[in-house]
């Protein structure tokens, strides 16, 4: 009985503490090549005064080469700044023990399109498509990241990474800082 017991705790155990498995939007191998790219995450959301902006985020390997996409929303009344991205765009992202991993921007200008809705909000929606270098991300697996600085063309703005987020947008809970621990072995 004692070992049942123990066995039976193992196993419990052991389920708790297991990675989630890779939840890929698409995943694709062809003649041309392979591409995967994991479901958007909500890493950042602000909601004050009628305004909102979130941005969401996507790790993807193109034959081999990882990298980040992240997607600014901005919702507002009033008039929607537009910062665009060009070949000198960054994303340093700072972690939890100090060190800053730097992504660069794809050589590819951006400065988002901006649709007002019925509702008679303008929406700015941005993408940026940033690489990994091969040796940079090592860090990402096992330390949680606590600030991300995107420099755009002619501004620079700061998120802080919440440890963990209940999004406004849509009920769910999100856990921002842990997103690389969690994600980045997807694609490897």
């Amino acid at each position: 009985m004692k070992y049942l017991l123990v066995l039976t705790f193992c196993i419990l155990s052991f389920s708790v503490f297991a990675q989630k498995p890779c939840e890929y939007a698409t995943n694709v191998t062809d003649s041309i090549g392979t591409y995967k790219s994991t479901k958007e995450y909500l890493l950042h959301e602000k909601v004050f005064a009628g305004n909102s902006s979130y941005i969401f985020c996507s790790l993807a390997l193109t034959d081999g080469m990882p990298t980040l996409t992240l997607q600014f929303i901005q919702k507002s009344k009033e008039f929607v700044k537009a910062n665009c991205f060009d070949k000198n765009s960054r994303v340093y992202l700072q972690l939890q023990n100090g060190k800053i991993v730097t992504l660069l921007h794809i050589d590819q200008e951006n400065c988002g399109t901006l649709i007002r809705d019925d509702k008679g909000y303008d929406n700015r929606v941005k993408s940026g498509i940033f690489m990994f270098s091969r040796d940079n991300y090592e860090d990402l697996k096992t330390t949680p990241v606590t600030l991300m600085r995107v420099k755009y063309l002619t501004d620079t703005e700061d998120y802080i990474l919440k440890k963990e987020l209940t999004a406004e947008l849509d009920g769910k809970v999100y856990q921002p800082e842990n997103y690389f621990i969690n994600n980045i072995r997807c694609i490897e």
